[in-house]
């Protein structure tokens, strides 16, 4: 322990309560932060020189790397940032940890912009004229905590009017959210706007664990992938773009690049309704009716196992017969030719080890645990399941005693909840790192229902459209500022605890806002701070990384806790390649069951002749980077758009609707209606219009809106909100179909080169169908 560490301790046991501990540490050397970092980069020009006399025109200062995890998604890769004179001015990945061994995407990179963004909230607001207006004064601490506490005692005896919003959470921050909203008695939602619940699901059922297996594509020969972007936003894309790489070219050994000796660079099939990033470098791009997948992975299957293709077991593999998605009988409804059928199937099978996978627009379908479930039992057939090249399952999570990684909310619950909001059946409202006004579809008119809450506070940094309806703001740190840890999922296929520290001092009068919640629970007092025994959110973490220290295991030394303490902050995390998951899986009968439903869709095909194909930004998301300028300009990779909101269109129905690029169409669903310029893409097909999430904010700061209006729009608001996939209750984000109608404007397209009308010359409307290009 440190010598600052045991004055806040000694402060603490000589009565000085939480809330005035929090106050006075951010103002005096007893809050200092710690910091432990790796090891100083050596300069030549610093060691020759001294440092008190350095030219004027060199930087005087030393650099100091500290490792620490990235938050910027949810892949929750290891990261390592620059710091010079106490500021941040670099973030890399870190080369040690195991989910992305170095590596880092645009999203990660912008941390550091995010910690120095100038329009983060300052400090504590308080609420100065009608909701919604923006218009607020500032307050101290004491008395935003004083406000918060007194109106939760007050809601105490009907705290389950009061509900506590947050983003998915897991690990440490999962463990006090949980202890919280439990001893309290408040309704615990968690908000993902585009989730992979329906592919959670799928892979329980198939593979039988809690937790997603890890797909080993950098050992594959053959991948099959429906609808996966895991070049793009896919669960843990880094992990995935440097896995692709091996699977294409060569292969990691000791962290060094290695060519492959005499072995094949390995194929890649992408089948989905809209060219993803994944299928602009697939060897292969298949063209599937949107919400058809399911039926194509069964017509597969039933070719292997009339062919006898698999093992004897294939045909056990499914409940029910396989007969009736013969590739004869369901090529039209699919939109894929039945020789394409018979030639995935076939090379499936004999090009191994071969890998199927399946997530984003194939899972947001009505029936899309079904669908993706279909898919993942094509690795059951082809004996993939753990073994070199396919699935590997994972282990559970070391910290043992933490709830499971919390997955978002069913999309009834949401719309449950709204109408307990509109009823005033919701006398409370706590959010963090979530903003449903912005996420779900407006003709929920959640934000209307969100007004009626006598009560709502927010922990934002950042004035987004949820924040803006607070009463109260008390903003929390940013990444970098603040303590947390990570269990990866999908883990590498061994167990994996990243932990996240402050590198910098808070810019700003923030505070950590799980330190805030301890605060808070000590002056409810009772069952609540019984919950919340720890002094600090550090101590907490601590108590966890003392159970792992305690196992005498895994890759941080340390016979003593403090030296493992170190070295555990020093590496960015834990792992232990020894304990990995089992080889075999359990399926339920669930999960292989051959009797995939037909999709529904929202609109008669007539008058809303186009489906509406959605995918997240390649740099925004959807929606929640948008604050962030370096990402609004990092161009989208297939199109290279920036900084707006496009439509997709068939070269050869733009050209019988007399559109050209920039050309501004309205796209109107039977719930909503946004206008956006049109990009004419070869690859799109003629019956379908893909438009990218991400932006639309009428808040959360400069970059994401527009002189105080929208930039670009939020094509979530043209989804039907009545349409769910069938199992997890997900919203159906795909399931609706729309119509476009000219509008004689047109503007200037944002991209940074080139044009895709020239190669679109080349295709005609039959051959984007089944667009094939061999690299």
């Amino acid at each position: 322990m440190t010598a600052d560490e045991r004055a806040d301790n000694q402060s603490i046991e000589n009565g000085l309560t939480r809330r005035q501990f929090l106050v006075a540490s951010a103002a005096t050397a007893a809050g200092a932060v710690v910091f432990t970092g790796c090891q100083n980069v050596s300069h030549t020009e610093f060691q020759a020189e001294s440092r008190v006399r350095v030219a004027e025109d060199v930087l005087t200062a030393f650099e100091n790397w500290y490792a620490t995890t990235c938050t910027q998604c949810g892949a929750g890769c290891g990261t390592i940032i620059r710091i010079i004179e106490g500021r941040a001015k670099k973030v890399e990945g870190n080369p040690d940890h195991p989910i992305n061994l170095g590596k880092l995407c645009a999203r990660g990179q912008a941390s550091v912009q995010e910690q120095y963004h100038p329009d983060r909230i300052q400090g504590p607001l308080k609420l100065a004229g009608a909701r919604g207006s923006g218009s607020y004064t500032p307050i101290s601490w004491d008395d935003a905590l004083g406000t918060l506490v007194g109106n939760l005692r007050n809601l105490q005896s009907r705290a389950s009017d009061v509900s506590f919003i947050s983003s998915p959470l897991n690990a440490n921050q999962a463990q006090i959210a949980d202890r919280f909203s439990r001893s309290y008695g408040a309704q615990w939602m968690t908000f993902d706007p585009v989730n992979e619940a329906p592919f959670r699901e799928a892979a329980r059922r198939v593979f039988g664990v809690d937790v997603l297996p890890e797909f080993d594509i950098q050992n594959a020969r053959y991948i099959l992938s429906f609808g996966s972007d895991f070049l793009g936003t896919w669960l843990s894309p880094v992990r995935y773009e440097m896995q692709y790489g091996v699977f294409r070219q060569g292969n990691y050994r000791a962290g060094q690049f290695q060519p492959r000796q005499g072995r094949p660079r390995g194929y890649l099939v992408q089948v989905e309704p809209h060219m993803s990033m994944t299928g602009a470098n697939a060897d292969q791009w298949v063209w599937v009716q949107p919400g058809m997948e399911g039926m194509l992975a069964l017509s597969m299957a039933q070719v292997i196992v009339s062919e006898r293709l698999g093992n004897a077991s294939a045909a056990s593999s499914f409940s029910g017969s396989l007969d009736s998605f013969a590739p004869d009988r369901v090529a039209q409804q699919t939109g894929v030719p039945a020789e394409t059928i018979r030639s995935l199937a076939r090379d499936f099978m004999s090009r191994g080890p071969s890998l199927a996978l399946a997530g984003g627009p194939t899972g947001a379908q009505t029936n899309g645990t079904e669908t993706i479930a279909a898919i993942l039992t094509l690795n059951a057939v082809s004996g993939a399941v753990g073994r070199q090249g396919g699935v590997r399952l994972n282990p559970p999570s070391a910290l043992e005693g933490l709830p499971q990684p919390t997955a978002p909310n069913r999309f009834a619950d949401w719309q449950q909840f709204t109408e307990r909001l509109r009823n005033r059946q919701v006398q409370g409202v706590l959010v963090y790192d979530a903003n449903p006004v912005y996420g779900l579809p407006d003709s929920m008119k959640f934000r209307d229902a969100l007004a009626a809450a006598p009560f709502i506070a927010s922990f934002s940094s950042f004035m987004d459209e949820t924040t803006v309806m607070a009463d109260l703001i008390l903003p929390s740190h940013v990444v970098l500022e603040d303590w947390g840890t990570d269990v990866p999922d999908p883990a590498p296929g061994y167990q994996v605890v990243s932990v996240q520290q402050p590198v910098v001092r808070p810019l700003y009068d923030t505070r950590s806002f799980w330190d805030v919640l301890l605060t808070v629970g000590d002056e409810l007092g009772g069952a609540v701070q019984a919950a919340l025994p720890w002094r600090s959110f550090q101590e907490n973490i601590k108590e966890s990384m003392q159970t792992l220290q305690s196992q005498r295991r895994g890759s941080v030394p340390g016979n003593d806790f403090e030296t493992f303490w170190v070295n555990l902050l020093q590496r960015g995390g834990w792992w232990d390649v020894a304990r990995s998951g089992s080889s075999a899986s359990t399926p339920s009968s669930a999960g292989n069951a051959a009797n995939v439903k037909a999709a529904v869709f929202s609109g008669d095909p007539q008058a809303y002749p186009y489906n509406l194909v959605l995918f997240e930004h390649n740099t925004l998301g959807a929606g929640e980077s948008a604050h962030l300028p370096w990402l609004q300009a990092t161009p989208d990779p297939v199109t290279t758009m920036a900084w707006e909101t496009w439509v997709e269109v068939n070269p050869t129905r733009a050209r019988e609707l007399g559109l050209r690029e920039g050309d501004i169409v309205s796209i109107e669903s039977p719930t909503g209606k946004v206008e956006v310029p049109v990009y004419v893409h070869p690859a799109a097909p003629p019956t379908a219009l893909a438009m990218p999430l991400g932006q639309g904010h009428t808040q959360f700061g400069r970059w994401a809106s527009k002189n105080g209006g929208r930039r670009g729009v939020n094509p979530m608001d043209l989804v039907d909100p009545k349409l769910t996939d069938e199992s997890t209750g997900a919203l159906a984000y795909g399931a609706t179909r729309v119509k476009l109608t000219k509008t004689g404007r047109r503007v200037d397209m944002p991209k940074f080169e080139g044009t895709a009308n020239e190669v679109g010359r080349q295709f005609e409307e039959e051959k984007v169908l089944q667009y094939t290009r061999t690299t």
